[in-house]
């Protein structure tokens, strides 16, 4: 499909996302949901791409939240299935991927877009950045999974009044709080991030992967997290990247994975 509200770059292993919607903060509408959804679908099936980023176009906003003309008339069923499809589309579908996903977030992460990064596997912010669920402001909740992403990242009285107060909070309070894992000046979030990337990109893909749904298994109800880690551990072995790792290890040099 034609790109008409994201950039895709790629370089050496790596893909950035850039949501490309200036005009409108570049807020998540519709249209810009299902090109996140084709473009990291495809990604995740190119063998290529070891580590992707997402991040906003220009210097004032990640994403400033979703694009409320959209749903303003919405009944009870069509807000339902509007929550619903997103979080089947995109984040639900980022946060289980395969490939690790960060957030570089370069200005306002507001309601959708807050929810957009925490539903990446981790995120750092540049300086300027601001943060919040502003949604009860609005007469609604967060629907993409914010309720339930902020306070495990967070702690639940933290999470509790970011939403009920609908506030802003900046990007030394996100990482005070575990939030963000980093906050570096907004003319270095480039170079941090690439750096981060490249680090990722040394280890093994499969063991990535596989690590990526371990973690994710401790936070969903009915299920034993312990026994993934087991299962996932045991799988490991079975890998061309276990015996390269190990044998890379004994043998006192650098190991050159293959994510098979």
């Amino acid at each position: 499909m034609a790109l008409e509200n994201i950039i895709l770059e790629h370089e050496k292993g790596i893909a950035t996302i850039f949501i490309n919607r200036p005009e409108k903060l570049n807020a998540l509408n519709k249209a810009t949901i299902l090109e996140l959804h084709e473009t990291l679908k495809t990604i995740e099936e190119n063998p290529e791409v070891k580590v992707i980023v997402i991040t906003g176009s220009g210097e004032k906003a990640f994403v400033a939240g979703a694009d409320i003309s959209e749903f303003a008339n919405f009944s009870a069923k069509e807000g339902a299935q509007l929550a619903a499809k997103g979080q089947e589309l995109l984040f639900d579908f980022i946060e289980n991927m395969k490939t690790p996903v960060f957030a570089a977030i370069n200005g306002f992460a507001l309601g959708g877009g807050l929810e957009l990064a925490m539903a990446c596997h981790f995120r750092i912010a540049s300086d300027n950045a601001k943060m919040g669920l502003p949604e009860t402001s609005l007469g609604v909740i967060p629907g993409y999974g914010g309720t339930q992403r902020l306070p495990q990242l967070v702690g639940k009285g933290r999470a509790m009044e970011m939403i009920m107060t609908a506030g802003m909070i900046d990007a030394q309070t996100a990482l005070n709080y575990g939030l963000v894992n980093h906050v570096v000046p907004q003319a270095d979030l480039f170079s941090t991030y690439m750096t981060i990337a490249n680090k990722i990109l040394k280890n093994s893909p499969v063991a990535i992967g596989k690590a990526i749904k371990a973690v994710n298994a401790n936070y969903k109800d009915g299920v034993n997290g312990f026994e993934i880690e087991i299962n996932k551990f045991g799988e490991c072995f079975a890998t061309a990247d276990f015996k390269e790792g190990t044998t890379a290890f004994l043998e006192k040099r650098k190991a050159e994975f293959t994510g098979k």
